[in-house]
């Protein structure tokens, strides 16, 4: 067994754990290709696929002023606008996609996604 087959499990146990028995795994259908891409579709479509994005995990926002922002230092605490134990926001490239929770595996950080906005809802939000 490599690192990753390690790492996947203890990613797995560790969402097991975490689970209140309330979520169920969602049973999805397998994609079939209806028309198959040709061959310069497919390489269009790895070119589009290989483009890195930023994910962003926010916790929460806070206004301050430049003053207030130079005076912070070590122990200082910046007050959010968000209540203890709300949602994540997860951007992609500064466009809400989901909302998740913080997950500790391995003394690792990592978030469970717990909503996925629909396509349609970020279209709509572009207008």
């Amino acid at each position: 067994m490599d690192d990753q087959d390690l790492m996947a499990d203890a990613w797995a146990a560790a969402l097991g754990e975490q689970s209140d028995g309330e979520a169920k795994r969602a049973e999805l259908e397998e994609l079939h290709e209806e028309n198959p891409l040709s061959q310069d579709e497919r390489r269009k479509l790895d070119t589009i696929l290989d483009i890195p994005v930023t994910i962003t995990m926010e916790v929460g926002r806070s206004q301050i002023s430049i003053r207030n922002l130079l005076q912070l230092n070590q122990g200082s605490v910046v007050e959010l606008d968000r209540i203890a134990g709300e949602p994540l926001d997860v951007l992609v490239n500064g466009t809400l996609i989901a909302h998740g929770e913080v997950v500790v595996v391995n003394d690792k950080f990592g978030i469970r996604l717990t909503d996925v906005i629909s396509q349609n809802e970020r279209i709509k939000k572009l207008k």
